[in-house]
């Protein structure tokens, strides 16, 4: 399955308008926004499990990144509320579920496999930095190499300058609208542009997104991965 998978074009989803899927557990359903690859893919999906169920058993053979939009996710290594965001760096190994349900925002076989810096970050208890423009708050997550990985608070009424995108930018709307020159984004909206692109955001009504970038200049193809 090839779905959003040419990293050369922009791409604009509202995951809100997606139906849910299925997956190969009783009570764990998705919504695919990019794949390349069937049960086993690279992949970025909202998935969202129902009280008390569970995944099986699996490893992360091209790592694993999420952030917990709603609920409680957990699994042997602990609980994680709604705000977490966590990194299972390459090889790692675990078995989630959930016993109130949660709904998460999910990321596979995208990490440099020498990264191997397992990350949980409390998001609400951390705190915020400046950011470049005034009205403009940042909370570092992760970095390697290239890739930046960041919570932005718009407040509203922010713009920020015109810019690019060397190595890519990859953004999902967590409360807010988000807006370019290009069009408003509201919550759960999840944007993909390209390296090269350029743009000028901005919020009138404020907005929390999630960023990623400097990670998409050059993507391989996945050959296998874990169930997603």
């Amino acid at each position: 399955m090839k779905l959003h998978a040419d990293f050369r074009q922009r791409v604009v989803v509202n995951s809100e308008t997606l139906d849910w899927i299925d997956s190969p557990m009783v009570g764990v359903q998705r919504r695919m926004l990019e794949r390349d690859g069937e049960e086993v893919a690279r992949a970025t999906s909202i998935v969202r499990y129902a009280p008390n169920s569970h995944f099986s058993a699996h490893t992360h053979g091209g790592g694993e990144e999420f952030f917990v939009l709603e609920g409680v996710f957990s699994d042997e290594h602990g609980d994680y509320p709604a705000g977490t965001y966590i990194r299972n760096p390459v090889g790692s190994t675990h078995t989630p579920f959930s016993e109130e349900g949660c709904t998460i925002l999910v990321k596979l076989w995208q990490m440099h496999p020498d990264d191997q810096q397992r990350v949980a970050i409390a998001t609400a208890q951390t705190p915020w930095v400046k950011g470049l423009v005034d009205g403009l708050q940042v909370m570092s997550l992760h970095t390697y190499g290239t890739e930046n990985v960041a919570l932005v608070k718009w407040a509203a009424g922010t713009q920020f300058q015109h810019h690019s995108h060397w190595g890519g930018e990859e953004i999902f709307v967590l409360d807010g609208v988000f807006e370019d020159e290009f069009g408003a984004y509201p919550k759960r909206t999840w944007l993909r542009n390209p390296s090269g692109s350029r743009h000028t955001p901005f919020s009138q009504l404020g907005c929390l997104i999630y960023v990623k970038t400097g990670h998409l200049s050059s993507v391989a193809t996945v050959d296998d991965a874990e169930i997603a």
